[in-house]
């Protein structure tokens, strides 16, 4: 038999997106799923920060080429032998795994242990913003910090989501509401603060000044829970002073120096990281956690409790339109998500 091959955008050197050769067209073999893996007809794509930060010009090269995308929705063309969850023909939408290839390409292998069922009421584009950012979010809040889902739980509790616009930011802020915090976000711009706004957020402080006066002119010496996605040493000091004796902070953003965890020691306050990778990378017991929290979103977005956080647009999935969308998103400036549909 014949092999078949497939479209696909990948990289053999690590190079600034201005450059051709950042980002290129390729033909790979189509691959063959086995064990639990799902071989997915990719539909649409997005962009995200991890696209960029692995893409950053480095001194490397690859021998074989490195397809990056790791937010996917697409129909399931064929199941590995082993799978359980889903059949030929089903909507998905996931993440995948950063130890694995990604999925820009006209079809991807994922292990269906962490994909979940697409929201019905969305198309493809609308629901591959989802998956990455939504994982994020909700292992933050809710497996991280150990924020209760329960409304009740949640009265007269805070949290503080610093980069509330962004693509996490805009899925935690409509999640954080929605299990009945008062939920405050930082933006620096009138669009970014407007987006978090209507998006649920009760109150938009600057995140160039300082947290605790703004936050106590809101009438709140403290925030019961802090989640930051922009620059975590940047904000450590203001994060230790605003945080509540007893509350939790997480952040997904790596640092370059030491953080200080001392400044959080006399308020017993907790600090954790959020990697939404960590579950598929170590296969951890729990790893079909993700496939359930995807389910769940897929029903609130159904319900209109969530919305998808798409804000541009994009098409054909090459390399010309996928260079386009990472300089998008290397800007730092982007609302909402960048998606790349596989075609227009």
């Amino acid at each position: 038999m014949a092999t078949q091959m497939m479209k696909a955008v990948g990289l053999y050197r690590y190079l600034p997106i201005d450059h051709p050769e950042s980002l290129m067209d390729i033909d790979l073999e189509k691959p063959t799923p086995s064990g639990r893996d799902l071989l997915v007809r990719v539909k649409a794509i997005s962009v995200n920060p991890v696209d960029v930060k692995v893409r950053a010009p480095k001194e490397r090269t690859e021998d074989s080429p490195r397809v990056l995308g790791w937010d996917v929705a697409g129909v399931v063309e064929q199941t590995g032998p082993e799978c359980t969850l889903f059949k030929p023909g089903d909507e998905v939408y996931y993440a995948g795994s950063i130890t694995r290839p990604g999925g820009n390409s006209e079809f991807h292998l994922v292990d269906e242990r962490i994909a979940g069922k697409k929201p019905a009421s969305l198309d493809f584009a609308q629901a591959a913003a989802l998956p990455l950012t939504s994982i994020t979010a909700w292992e933050a809040l809710f497996d991280r910090m150990g924020i209760s889902q329960q409304r009740e739980d949640n009265e007269g509790k805070s949290i503080l989501i610093i980069g509330a616009a962004g693509g996490v930011g805009s899925i935690a802020v409509q999640l954080a509401k929605h299990a009945g915090l008062t939920v405050i976000g930082t933006a620096s711009r009138p669009e970014s603060a407007e987006w978090a706004r209507s998006l649920g957020a009760d109150h938009i402080i600057d995140h160039h000044d300082d947290f605790v006066p703004q936050l106590e002119s809101l009438g709140l010496p403290y925030v019961d829970a802090i989640f930051c996605l922009n620059s975590t040493e940047k904000h450590w000091q203001r994060m230790a002073d605003a945080i509540a004796p007893q509350g939790k902070i997480c952040s997904i953003v790596e640092t370059e120096e030491p953080l200080n965890l001392t400044l959080l020691k006399n308020k017993s306050a907790t600090f954790v990281w959020e990697f939404m990778f960590t579950r598929p990378m170590f296969q951890t017991a729990d790893m079909i956690q993700q496939h359930h929290l995807l389910n769940e979103l897929s029903r609130l977005v159904d319900q209109g409790v969530i919305r998808t956080t798409i804000k541009e647009k994009l098409a054909p999935l090459d390399a010309a339109t996928l260079r386009k969308a990472h300089a998008l998103v290397e800007t730092g400036r982007t609302i909402g998500k960048v998606v790349v549909e596989l075609s227009q």
